[in-house]
C-alpha cells in the first residue's frame, strides 16, 4: 500500500513543505530511502525500525520504499523520523486515516519510541499556516514554542504509540506534566542613562546614532563608561513592531533558544560576543548552517567591545552583511539566508595601554600605536557612521547630584525621530536615515547654497571620500530630524562633522 505524510524542512528562517511517501509492496525484503538525503536522514531508517519494534510493530518481509519529495532539495535534520514512521505504519494498514493533507508532523524518534524535540518549530508552523495546514503533531518538548503560532491546532506527543492512538481513535494525548507557556514580560532593564554621570557629548552622540540607526564607535580610556553606555542603548530603542517580533522569534527558534524560555521575542536584541568569537560564531555557518551573532542581533544591537582585539579576518566578514542587511551562506546542500539588519556599536581603547593621546600616561611608542590601528581596515571604518570620544570622567561628574535624563525621556525623543523617518520613507524599502542609498541622497538630504559651499570647503580639507561625504549627510539628516527641521542647515553639518573628526584624530594624525 501507498501512504503520504506532510512535514517540512528548514531553509534559513523559512521552511519548505515536503512529503514523506511510503510504499509497502510484495518483493524481496528490502528497505530503501531516496530523495537527496543527508546522513542523519538516512540513519532514520534504523531509528524507525527499532522504535517500531519496541512498540510492538515489526516491519513485514516486503519491499519498503520511502521517498521524501521534492528530490531536488537536500533533506537535513532529525525531524523526519516521526512522519517516516507514520507513513510506513499507514502503508502497513496499522493506521487508518483518510485525510492527511491538512495535518503535519515533525519530531525525532528515540529507540524506545519516545519522541524528542527539534529546533525551528515556530517558523515551520508559521509557514504551514500559509499552506493551508490546520493541524500539527509536535514533540511534547516543543509544545510551548509551537503554541506561539496562533491559528493552527497543536497536538503535543511524547511517544509513537500516542500518535498512533490519536490518528486511529482521535484521542488527544493527556499528560499530567504541566506545560508552561511563558508570556511574561522581561525583567526591568538593569541599565539606564539615568545612572550615567558626565559624558554629555557621548550621550548626545549616542542619541543621534540611535535616532538614525547609525553604526557607532566609542573611543576612550578604560573606565570612561563605554560599555555601560552601550548596554544602555536597548533601553532607548523604540518597541518592536509585530513583524519584527515574528522575525526575531523565528531566528531564536532556529537557534534553539526557545528550549528554556519559549516566548515571542518582543525586546530589542542586544548581543555582545567575546572577542575570541569565531567567524562562524559571528557571521553564521558550520557544516549544518546556523545563524550567527549578527543574525541574533537582527532588529537590535550588536556590541563589539574591545574592537581591536577581534580577529581582523572575522571583522572583515562584517562588511557585506552590514551593506546588505542579510547574510547568505552557501553549502553543497543549498543556500541559506539569514537577516542581519542590526545597529553596530563598537568600543575600543585609543591604544594598547589605553591612554593615548595623554602622553603623561601613555606608554606606547609610535610603532605600537600603528600596529594597534592597523588591526582595523579603512573599508570597515567607512561603514561606521559616527565616532565619539569617551573622555575621562572627573570626580565632580561622578559625585554630581544633578538629575540625569532617564532612558524613558530619551526614548520618547528617539521614537519621534523614528516616526518622522518612517513617514518620509513610507514608499521606500528602508525606514531609517542610515539606510538612504546614494541615489536618494539628493532627494532626502538636499542642501542649499550655503550648505553646499560648506561641504565643498571641508571636502578637501578633511580628505573626505564619496562614502564619508554621504555618511556626513545621513547623520546631518538625523540631527535635523531631531531638531524638527525640514531641511539640513550648516549647524547640522558641523555637528555631523564633529562625529567624523575623531577618526581623523586617532587614525591619521597619530600615525
Amino acid at each position: 500500500m501507498y501512504s503520504c505524510i506532510t512535514t517540512a524542512i528548514l531553509k534559513g528562517i523559512t521552511s519548505t513543505i515536503v512529503k514523506v511517501e511510503a510504499d509497502v509492496s510484495d518483493g524481496m525484503p528490502y528497505f530503501e530511502m531516496v530523495g537527496f538525503l543527508s546522513s542523519e536522514v538516512k540513519e532514520a531508517k534504523e531509528r524507525v525500525r527499532t522504535a517500531m519494534k519496541n512498540c510492538g510493530f515489526l516491519l513485514p518481509p516486503k519491499r519498503i520504499t520511502v521517498n521524501i519529495a521534492p528530490a531536488s532539495i537536500k533533506k537535513q535534520g532529525c525531524g523526519f523520523d516521526l512522519p517516516l514512521a507514520i507513513a510506513i505504519l499507514e502503508a502497513m494498514s496499522i493506521i487508518e486515516r483518510e485525510d492527511n493533507d491538512s495535518i503535519m508532523m515533525i519530531g525525532e524518534l528515540g529507540l524506545s519510541g519516545q519522541i524528542n524535540g527539534v529546533t525551528g518549530v515556530l517558523p515551520i508552523l508559521l509557514d504551514a499556516l500559509e499552506h493551508g495546514i490546520s493541524e500539527c503533531i509536535v514533540p511534547y518538548d516543543n509544545y510551548s514554542e509551537a503554541s506561539l503560532a496562533k491559528g493552527i491546532k497543536i497536538i503535543p506527543v511524547k511517544h509513537l504509540l500516542d500518535v498512533i492512538n490519536y490518528l486511529n481513535e482521535g484521542d488527544v494525548p493527556y499528560y499530567e506534566d504541566e506545560i508552561i507557556i511563558s508570556n511574561e514580560e522581561t525583567d526591568k532593564p538593569k541599565h539606564d542613562f539615568l545612572n550615567i554621570n558626565g559624558q554629555k557629548v557621548l550621550r548626545r552622540a549616542c542619541e543621534i546614532a540611535v535616532s538614525g540607526m547609525h553604526n557607532f564607535l566609542m573611543i576612550g580610556p578604560p573606565g570612561a563608561g563605554k560599555t555601560m553606555i552601550a548596554k544602555s542603548i536597548p533601553t532607548i530603542l523604540p518597541p518592536m513592531t509585530n513583524e519584527e517580533c515574528i522575525v526575531s522569534s523565528k531566528i531564536a527558534s532556529v537557534s534553539g533558544r526557545f528550549k528554556d524560555n519559549p516566548r515571542i521575542i518582543n525586546d530589542r536584541p542586544f548581543r555582545s560576543p567575546h572577542h575570541t568569537v569565531s567567524p562562524q560564531g559571528l557571521i553564521g555557518g558550520g557544516a549544518i548552517p546556523h545563524p550567527g551573532e549578527i543574525s541574533l542581533a537582527h532588529n537590535g544591537v550588536l556590541f563589539l567591545d574591545e574592537l581591536t582585539e577581534f580577529s581582523k579576518t572575522t571583522l572583515e566578514m562584517l562588511r557585506q552583511p552590514m551593506e546588505d542587511g542579510e547574510v547568505s551562506i552557501s553549502r553543497a546542500s543549498g543556500k541559506y539566508t539569514y537577516p542581519s539588519n542590526f545597529m553596530l556599536v563598537c568600543a575600543m581603547n585609543p591604544c594598547s595601554c589605553g591612554y593615548y593621546p595623554d602622553l603623561n600616561k601613555c606608554r606606547c611608542d609610535r610603532n605600537s600605536i600603528r600596529r594597534y590601528y592597523n588591526k582595523l581596515s579603512q573599508p570597515l571604518l567607512d561603514r561606521i557612521d559616527m565616532c565619539a570620544e569617551a573622555a575621562t570622567v572627573s570626580y565632580k561628574d561622578i559625585v554630581a547630584i544633578e538629575e540625569n535624563e532617564s532612558s524613558d525621556e530619551i526614548r520618547d525623543r528617539v521614537i519621534k525621530a523614528h516616526n518622522i523617518q518612517k513617514k518620509r520613507y513610507i514608499n521606500e524599502t528602508y525606514n531609517y536615515n542610515s539606510n538612504i542609498p546614494s541615489r536618494d541622497i539628493d532627494k532626502y538630504c538636499a542642501l542649499g547654497e550655503e550648505e553646499n559651499q560648506f561641504m565643498e570647503d571641508i571636502y578637501d580639507r578633511y580628505a573626505l571620500t564619496g562614502r564619508t561625504y554621504y555618511k556626513l549627510l545621513r547623520v546631518a539628516r538625523t540631527i535635523a530630524d531631531m531638531a524638527g527641521d525640514e531641511r539640513i542647515n550648516v549647524l547640522h553639518l558641523k555637528e555631523s562633522l564633529l562625529y567624523r573628526g575623531l577618526d581623523k584624530k586617532y587614525f591619521e594624525n597619530c600615525l
